[in-house]
């Protein structure tokens, strides 16, 4: 296992750590906790030091599994992460009880790494007014948590803005050879890295998507590069690659892809790939995008809709389904993702967004598609 140290800190962290998001699960659809425990052991026997969870992963199930598996190791070898659930916090009294409920559930006294998790601009303009960055401070003062940050998910000025509003120690992004300039993308890594921010790295394989079946097309584009690498292990390699980046995380769910992901951790360096391997991550790229059926940049200059839906995403998950090939796994997102009163068919057709989209797309027409496309069987 390789580390790197976490900007202002002694911390080293594995340059692997393991989500705990998608752990194997029983006839239930319970986490198989045996199999789990299993799973992470071996993972802190082969030098992973950091164990990511939150709130909600697993419904609630897995903060608690994390909290079993820290009385059967070293705890002060472990950089514990989670996260709190900003979606609940309607009080600055509630962070103060979930961060209380986490360090039960968790059987800890601290949190090594606490995040707000999944900002938006809009969602940290909320929890700046109710008194977020007082809760984190005094909470770290408390001895509670050690280091403040942050997860994100919507556009680049947004997480400019919102690393550009407090001394952040590190924040967490997703990022991956195919989502380069997807919501903070490389700029807003290397803005936030050029503030002494900590990068760590999400969704690294896209959900999976990368690590799945390759389209032929793009099969005989890894065919010219000397590396005989899988496709796990090609996505990884690409974030790794970044000097900038302190740690990637992986949902690993078996225990072929700990060991093959603790393989590729004990190998890949920083600024290792070639200009000419990138440019075969360029040309993949490229063929996924060839694949997309709507030009949406997911710029999202055609909101707000005044019958809220949310065009960019559902053109976002529409697209994917079509560039990888599995409609029935992105109707699953699509459904779980989109809420009900913000999904295609709420569409009115009244034409608000169409002068406003710069890719002059016929959205309510691809819209009527998208809600025809996942309502099949």
């Amino acid at each position: 296992m390789q580390y790197r140290k976490m900007p202002g800190s002694k911390d080293q962290l594995s340059i692997l750590g393991f989500g705990i998001m998608r752990m194997p699960l029983d006839d239930k659809q319970n986490i198989n906790e045996p199999e789990a425990l299993k799973l992470m052991r071996y993972a802190y026997d082969n030098g992973v030091n950091y164990f990511d969870t939150a709130w909600p992963y697993h419904n609630e199930q897995s903060e608690p599994l994390v909290g079993k598996f820290l009385k059967t190791v070293d705890r002060t070898k472990v950089f514990l992460a989670t996260k709190l659930p900003t979606w609940l916090v309607k009080t600055r009294e509630d962070m103060d009880v979930y961060l209380d409920k986490q360090l039960e559930r968790l059987q800890t006294d601290y949190i090594d790494y606490y995040l707000l998790h999944a900002l938006t601009g809009k969602r940290w303009k909320e929890l700046k007014k109710l008194g977020a960055i007082d809760f984190l401070e005094k909470a770290k003062a408390a001895g509670k948590i050690r280091h403040i940050g942050f997860s994100f998910h919507d556009k680049y000025p947004a997480f400019k803005y919102i690393i550009d509003c407090y001394q952040w120690e590190f924040c967490q992004i997703q990022h991956n050879y195919f989502d380069i300039r997807r919501e903070a993308g490389t700029r807003g890594l290397q803005y936030a890295a050029g503030k002494g921010i900590g990068i760590i790295v999400m969704e690294p394989l896209l959900g999976g998507k990368l690590a799945g079946e390759i389209p032929v097309e793009a099969d005989r584009v890894w065919n010219k590069s000397r590396h005989r690498w899988t496709p796990a292990e090609r996505a990884l390699r690409f974030v790794w690659n970044y000097p900038q980046v302190q740690l990637v995380l992986s949902g690993m769910s078996s225990m072929e892809q700990v060991i093959e992901n603790i393989r590729t951790a004990s190998q890949a360096k920083a600024d290792s790939l070639s200009p000419q391997e990138l440019k075969l991550y360029g040309k993949v790229r490229k063929i996924y995008l060839g694949k997309m059926v709507v030009r949406c940049s997911g710029c999202g200059y055609c909101l707000p809709c005044p019958s809220k839906v949310a065009i960019p995403w559902a053109l976002g998950i529409y697209n994917d389904a079509h560039i990888f090939g599995d409609r029935k796994r992105h109707q699953r997102e699509y459904s779980f993702f989109i809420p009900d009163d913000r999904k295609a068919d709420k569409c009115t057709k009244c034409g608000a967004c169409l002068p406003k989209c710069p890719q002059k797309i016929d959205i309510p027409a691809e819209l009527e598609k998208v809600t025809d496309y996942f309502a099949k069987n």
